[in-house]
């Protein structure tokens, strides 16, 4: 019978790793071998579908497996893929032009574009560490980034880096940061939020 899994780490180095079933089942070995298409390197946080097995020794490990999506990618799907990225280009210009008419200090700018490189390589090391089986980033730790406004670079990560971009529980987390970020940041456009940014501001410069 035919399972579902996330690949949970992967060394590209010595071409194996690990898949997490959907069914809540312990993580399985699988090797680059056992894929039907081993040219192309499978990637953390990727789906699967396989068989069950044993090794030599008996332990349980997946055959045949087959990424989510390989023979039957949609035409569209590459378009599909760069809307996000777009998204947070777009929302990256917005504020900007915002700056430029005097409705948000440059400070919010510099303070998005900041937080979206640190987040986009906190992205790029956690994939790194989990190819090579390293110390991971926590996931609480990248949707707090995300939270304070890093994320654009969250966005722009999960899709050049491919990395994040298939866990919907992770999904989920990510666009409610997301959203929580947006509230704020409309919020400060209101008049009283326009009046808390600009004491804010002033005992920052007095401090």
């Amino acid at each position: 019978m035919r399972k579902r899994g996330t690949i949970t780490s992967w060394n590209k180095d010595k071409g194996y790793g690990f898949i997490l079933p959907n069914s809540g089942s312990k993580q399985i070995f699988v090797h680059i071998k056992d894929f039907s298409n081993r040219h192309r390197q499978p990637e953390v946080e990727q789906l699967v579908n396989y068989s069950e097995s044993v090794d030599r020794q008996g332990r349980p490990c997946a055959i045949n497996a087959t990424r989510v999506g390989d023979g039957t990618e949609k035409i569209g799907s590459k378009k599909a893929a760069k809307l996000p990225i777009t998204i947070a280009i777009l929302f990256l210009g917005v504020v900007a032009a915002s700056v430029f008419v005097g409705d948000l200090p440059i400070y919010i700018f510099i303070a998005y574009i900041a937080l979206s490189i640190i987040t986009y390589f906190t992205y790029a090391f956690d994939k790194s560490a989990a190819q090579k089986g390293a110390w991971r980033t926590q996931e609480s730790t990248l949707h707090l980034f995300s939270m304070a406004g890093g994320w654009p670079g969250a966005l722009i990560a999960q899709q050049i880096l491919r990395h994040k971009n298939q866990k919907e529980s992770f999904r989920f987390v990510f666009w409610v940061t997301s959203a929580l970020n947006l509230f704020v940041l409309i919020w400060l456009f209101s008049a009283n939020g326009s009046k808390f940014l600009k004491s804010l501001l002033q005992n920052i410069s007095l401090g």
